[in-house]
């Protein structure tokens, strides 16, 4: 289900042009090269390649973590991986024009140790599509990895499906077309169809106050409905970052009780925004509705839904995990890479049920992706209703209906939802226009979603156009790079705060003629302008704009990549605020938990005793970033400049408040 935390990254890690002229190791397949790095060293790799080949290899991190960067001929970047700490670290790729490729390895966090790279394979990339999607599995099909399973759906048929890897290693039991797996958040549709169905009885209405079925939740200002339960709009605490920041290790199968979703809510002092105001992806909601749906049918979550929608659509196969622990027959066990045994047994997330916790195989997903187009369970209504985006207070759209993502890519409307649990990991795709689809299910943590988009291509490109590079409409075609003034940019100079990750802080420098951009915790890169207003990075597909207010003055700058986000500029600061003000230790009412700020190595660091130290980075102010669960710290003063103490939040929840104790 869940991505537990959104790594807003968004200036990957990559190699600035320099490296063109570096000296650099030749590649060939079947070649095992063993290199050692140490700090601030940079290994390139060259290898020869044919246009339209396919590559695969990996890099073995015997002792140390390492990033790896793919170049084409041209210096662009194609790829940059950063997967597990050790072992293996794979990687793939297509050759699309004729010449010399890099793979450049570097040292993750100034680490030092070694490793060996291998190129295992170099082929021509597949034409055919079944062949096109056994070259992308490569990774996976093999008898000590987890599996993956693919389906490819079109009319009420599935033309294509193949299963590669285990399902289970400990037992050596294939992945298959019919093993049953966890689909996580690919379940928030069915629960959405579930609630649904109690309006179209009667039983409940989407605009009714939250509060009418589950009535001990606390009014907390405003009216919450059912809708915005559906549609992530409530401004409710997401629970599984909530009780991250409070301790629980999910990832090692900490016990969460259905009954402390509800206890979550009581305890929140106010909501993070009006009702329908701001999209923001929540858990808690769809294990709200879980519980409204048990409340009105009188039935456990488990059977109701499997009597009310799996059965009725044919899924006979499907069902909801009421507990981590039930025996569920023919299912995957789910896996997680780790530095010392390669990879490990998962535990499921628990109180999971209505935002994820169903398990389903390839050919039931199927029937329900055909239920789109014949609304066989529901009727047209329903499923019209639920593949409406949500429209915002502001009139803004989200790109999302009841429990599902609703978009438009490269021509196609798409109506689409992905699943991540501890382990397992899920694809369910559909184009209405074509009545068409592809499933994709895994039980690797590390299973690279990417591939996703590839299969689309591979099943599916003839009917889709092509992607268009996000270019600002303010950067004129036209325009001399030479001919701009060093000095105009310095207007420009500063930092400024991503709007949709708080705490993350693009720095804008110029050094003479030379211009440049770093984010926070990360490396700096070359930007070049393309007008008076916009500039562009050249080692990844991204480029700056740069907005004026009415008089003239710099507020604010988009990035565009993969989409347009906008950051506010900070004001320059006098200086920095005195670090030993905040050291102490701070309680949080609402979490019931410590926090522990030290100083080490003249920076502020967060402890506590079930969560791996946090250090924190200055942005403005009283203001920090960390890293997960806890993303952002503001700290509050007094009248007389004391510190009282901090809130803190991160992407799904925030303003979390922690009194200052000593």
């Amino acid at each position: 289900m869940y991505r537990i935390y959104t790594a807003f990254l968004l200036l990957v890690i990559a190699t600035s042009g320099s490296l063109l002229a570096q000296e650099s190791t030749s590649l060939s397949v079947g070649r095992l090269i063993e290199h050692d790095l140490v700090t601030d060293s940079k290994d390139v790799f060259d290898i020869e390649l044919e246009s339209e080949m396919f590559v695969f290899g990996y890099v073995d991190q015997i002792s140390v973590d390492v990033i790896v960067t793919i170049l084409d001929p041209t210096g662009k970047k194609l790829r940059s991986l950063d997967g597990p700490g050790r072992g293996p670290e794979y990687f793939q790729f297509n050759s699309d024009d004729a010449g010399t490729y890099r793979i450049v390895v570097t040292p993750f966090e100034d680490e030092t140790g070694d490793y060996s790279i291998l190129v295992e394979h170099v082929d021509p990339r597949a034409t055919e599509a079944q062949d096109r999607v056994d070259q992308l599995m490569v990774r996976y099909d093999r008898d000590t990895s987890p599996g993956v399973v693919v389906a490819i759906v079109e009319g009420d048929e599935i033309t294509f499906q193949k299963a590669y890897g285990m399902a289970n290693l400990s037992h050596g039991i294939p992945f298959s077309t019919e093993t049953v797996t966890n689909i996580g958040s690919t379940s928030k549709q069915f629960t959405a169809m579930g609630i649904m169905l109690l309006a179209n009885e009667g039983k409940l209405s989407p605009d009714d106050d939250v509060r009418i079925h589950i009535p001990e939740l606390p009014d907390l200002g405003h009216v919450v409905t059912v809708r915005n339960l559906l549609t992530h709009t409530t401004g409710y605490r997401e629970f599984l970052n909530l009780l991250s920041m409070g301790g629980r290790v999910l990832g090692e199968g900490d016990h969460i009780d259905r009954e402390e979703l509800i206890e979550i809510v009581q305890r929140q002092p106010e909501l993070q925004n009006e009702p329908g105001a701001e999209w923001n992806y929540n858990n808690t909601s769809f294990g709200l509705l879980a519980v409204i749906i048990e409340r009105i049918s009188g039935d456990s979550f488990p059977n109701w839904m499997a009597e009310n929608v799996f059965r009725p659509a044919g899924m006979n196969n499907t069902m909801v995990r009421a507990h981590v622990g039930e025996i569920i027959p023919n299912s995957a066990q789910g896996y997680v890479p780790t530095e010392e045994v390669g990879v490990r047994e998962a535990r499921d997330i628990s109180a999971s049920m209505g935002a994820g916790g169903i398990y389903t195989t390839v050919a039931d997903l199927a029937k329900w992706m055909r239920n789109y187009h014949t609304a066989d369970v529901g009727g047209r209504a329903v499923i019209d209703a639920m593949t409406t985006p949500f429209v915002l207070t502001s009139g803004d759209t989200t790109g999302y209906g009841f429990g599902l993502f609703i978009d438009e890519v490269r021509g196609l409307k798409r109506f689409h939802h992905g699943g991540a649990d501890t382990a397992h990991r899920s694809t369910f795709v559909y184009y209405p226009e074509l009545e068409s689809g592809y499933i994709v299910q895994s039980n690797h943590s590390s299973f690279d979603g990417s591939i996703g988009d590839e299969i689309a291509d591979a099943f599916f490109g003839d009917y889709m156009t092509e992607e268009e590079e996000d270019i600002p409409d303010e950067a004129p075609t036209d325009f001399d790079p030479e001919s701009y003034n060093p000095e105009d940019f310095d207007v420009f100079a500063g930092r400024y705060e991503l709007e949709e990750a708080p705490g993350f802080i693009l720095t804008f420098s110029r050094r003479d003629e030379e211009f440049f951009t770093q984010g926070t915790g990360q490396p700096e890169f070359p930007i070049f302008p393309t007008s008076d207003s916009t500039f562009v990075l050249r080692v990844v597909e991204a480029s700056i704009t740069f907005h004026r207010d009415s008089d003239g003055k710099v507020t604010s700058a988009t990035f565009h990549q993969n989409g347009n986000h906008l950051a506010k500029r900070l004001e320059d600061e006098t200086a920095a605020p005195d670090l030993s003000d905040f050291i102490g230790r701070y309680f949080s009412e609402e979490l019931e938990t410590y926090y522990d700020i030290v100083l080490e190595d003249s920076s502020l660091v967060i402890k506590h005793r079930r969560l791996d130290d946090i250090k924190l980075d200055h942005t403005k102010e009283n203001s920090f970033s960390g890293g997960f669960p806890i993303g952002t710290v503001e700290f509050e003063r007094s009248e007389d400049g004391a510190v009282t103490g901090l809130k803190a939040g991160n992407a799904r929840t925030r303003d979390v408040w922690f009194d200052k104790l000593n």
